[in-house]
């Protein structure tokens, strides 16, 4: 893992050279995951729109190196706690979403987002016997629904 987060790390700094942007990535890897933190000046535009260039970075590192990568092991990118600020944010909005569900009876359903923070709010709610979450909808713009569990009568 160590000479895969070498290898993102020198990607990623030489696109933000490349691109213009005041950013420096630095790597570190263990036997399940290699973590890339992001800073720099304009680190607030990965930030932004909840994180989307931050994860397209991300995503776009698992994809170049998918064939280097042990089975099951990611590549992670961060910017000063960016993601455990956004878990946070996102297991808020799921109670928010059950409580209004709960009071209204209606479904709640968020805008688009990628699959790590659905899987965060599918969590969040998972113990709520009353309710259900189901993700639809297809590529960037699949959608996470909670609503009432049905019971049999």
């Amino acid at each position: 893992m160590n000479e895969i987060g070498r290898k993102a790390e020198r990607f990623l700094n030489d696109l933000f050279r490349c691109a213009g942007f005041e950013l420096r990535a630095y790597a570190s890897a263990s036997a399940e995951a290699c973590a890339v933190e992001i800073t720099g000046k304009d680190e607030h535009l990965l930030r932004s729109e909840g994180g989307q260039l931050l994860y397209a970075l991300e995503d776009l590192l698992n994809q170049i190196f998918l064939s280097s990568l042990p089975k099951g092991a990611r590549i992670i990118c961060d910017s000063h706690g960016f993601r455990a600020e956004r878990e946070v944010e996102l297991r808020a909005m799921a109670q928010h979403a059950a409580m209004r569900v709960r009071s209204t009876g209606a479904p709640f359903i968020f805008g688009p987002m990628n699959a790590n923070e659905r899987r965060i709010i599918h969590l969040a709610l998972a113990g709520n016997e009353d309710l259900i979450t189901e993700s639809f909808g297809e590529g960037q713009q699949r959608r996470l629904k909670v609503s009432l569990k049905r019971t049999a009568t």
